[in-house]
């Protein structure tokens, strides 16, 4: 069952586990505003636990960069907008990956990691990364850092 995230009243729903739900919310409602806002879509997430085939994309891809993500991923959302697949994976210790992958070829394609606020920088991430912060009403400060696909997915 898909959840709509409303951007105007922020909900930790399914993500309540977290030691950051307020702020790792936050950050899921920026991104619902961002696709509504941008491309009129309304944001909806699944539960991870029924969407195996998800996490297993983006694990594929985080393993170009020999990437493991540790954290417990709570949500999961897929779909494909104005020739972009979008994917995210939001984790219980307040982590958002997202892939970006446009399906024309020569297109965008990357994967984004943002950091909810009042959560450390994940090991596998700590070395390899440096993150840029970003201001946001719904969610506070936001860390992001990203890198460029290269294989084909």
């Amino acid at each position: 069952m898909s959840d709509t995230v409303d951007f105007k009243n922020v909900s930790e729903e399914g993500l309540s586990s977290s030691p950051v739900a307020p702020a790792l919310a936050g950050l899921r409602a920026n991104e619902a505003r961002y696709f509504h806002n941008k491309y009129k879509h309304s944001f909806t997430t699944e539960t991870a636990a029924t969407q195996p085939a998800v996490l297993d994309y983006v694990n594929t891809i985080l393993a170009e960069r020999d990437i493991v993500i540790s954290a417990r991923p709570l949500e999961v959302s897929q779909f494909t907008v104005s020739g972009i697949k979008w994917t995210y994976v939001f984790y219980e210790d307040g982590l958002c990956v997202n892939v970006l992958y446009t399906l024309a070829d020569g297109g965008k394609r990357a994967v984004g990691f943002k950091l909810s606020d009042g959560m450390a920088v994940p090991t596998p991430l700590a070395d390899k990364f440096k993150f840029a912060r970003q201001k946001s009403k719904l969610a506070g400060t936001i860390r992001g850092s990203y890198f460029v696909i290269k294989g084909e997915y």
